[in-house]
């Protein structure tokens, strides 16, 4: 089958989506499927406001339609909310295709946080995005309720997964590489540095050891200047993050926001416990759903408590959590979602008239 899919969020970008979508195409082209990548690279950018390293596609609406005319998909996803996956809507809905989208980032919670837009407001604006889709995967059954709960619809459940080969277990904390020998325990923070993440409450946080923190963003140069005392260690080539992994006691996720947080399953694979909030992404992950405790790491309300409590866990259990997490299966998921794109987004018939690039648009 040819798969158009459309993304905001690509190399060189370095997140949990654009990881997720590289494991997908590579899956996907494994069993045999054309994947057509729409992204940023194609087209003329610009930086995003207040993001650095995140460049979005300028005015890329004829040049997208065409792309898609030419390719003729047998299926569409639109990945991101961005101006790709925007200007792709817009041709799906003019030619009558059907299409599916994801919700991987709680980009509502981060406008709030950023420029202070009302959540309802955010909210509005990504159900009116995901209005026509016809399946929303989401990674997490609480965000699935959560959307739910605000209105949205077609919601399916798409699990995403981590490579336990780049990934190695080590039954005991190595000597990092680039660091040297780090006074124990080292809790160690991974992602962007970003208003989203609440690093803040992993930094604030009085403990003995070491704290490392694996990332850049907005936010960073103020926050090494106020910590001065932590390991600023910004982006690692993903073989070197396997290496700074395996050297943690702790890994620590702060964040409040996170539809699922593949960081968390990154560090499981190597043995490292997880200490985070028990919402979302973390529930998911460590699998603490009706009451189950949770699996390869703690969740808590005091993060400290969080922390103490996942370094008593045994490392060889957070490797056996995160086994249950492949790509293999996040791929049969994806494609069991898909729908074909010639179908009517409003009869669910096929689509007689020939699908035009809107040249004069």
């Amino acid at each position: 089958m040819k798969i158009a899919l459309v993304t905001d969020a690509w190399r060189p970008q370095i997140n949990g989506v654009v990881t997720t979508l590289v494991e997908l195409v590579r899956q996907l082209e494994a069993r045999g499927h054309e994947v057509l990548v729409i992204h940023p690279g194609l087209f003329r950018t610009r930086p995003c406001p207040g993001y650095a390293g995140i460049d979005l596609a300028v005015r890329p609406f004829r040049p997208l339609a065409q792309l898609l005319a030419d390719w003729a998909p047998g299926a569409i996803h639109l990945a991101t909310e961005g101006p790709l996956g925007w200007a792709a809507r817009k041709y799906c809905l003019r030619n009558g295709l059907s299409f599916t989208t994801a919700f991987h980032t709680r980009f509502p919670e981060i406008l709030q946080a950023a420029i202070r837009v009302p959540l309802a407001w955010g909210y509005a604006l990504f159900r009116h995005f995901h209005r026509p889709s016809a399946g929303v995967m989401v990674p997490t059954r609480d965000v699935l309720n959560m959307l739910a709960q605000r209105g949205f619809r077609n919601l399916r459940q798409w699990t995403h997964g981590v490579d336990t080969q780049l990934f190695p277990f080590e039954p005991v904390t190595k000597t990092c590489t680039i660091t040297g020998s780090l006074a124990h325990p080292v809790s160690l923070y991974v992602g962007r540095v970003s208003y989203e993440k609440n690093i803040e409450a992993f930094l604030q946080m009085n403990m003995p050891g070491t704290k490392v923190v694996c990332g850049v963003g907005p936010l960073e140069e103020g926050l090494k200047a106020r910590y001065p005392h932590v390991r600023w260690l910004g982006i690692l080539d993903r073989a070197v993050l396997a290496d700074v992994y395996a050297c943690a006691d702790v890994f620590v996720f702060p964040s409040r926001s996170e539809t699922f947080g593949l960081v968390m399953l990154e560090a499981m694979a190597c043995g490292t416990p997880v200490a985070a909030f028990p919402v979302d992404g973390p529930k998911e992950v460590l699998g603490a759903h009706d009451g189950a405790s949770a699996q390869g790491g703690a969740l808590h309300e005091d993060l400290f408590q969080a922390v103490q409590e996942a370094l008593r866990v045994p490392r060889y259990e957070a490797r056996q959590r995160a086994l249950q997490f492949t790509w293999d299966a996040a791929a049969e998921q994806f494609l069991g979602h898909l729908v074909p794109a010639n179908r009517s987004v409003t009869t669910g018939r096929p689509v007689t008239e020939s699908v035009t690039p809107l040249s004069s648009e």
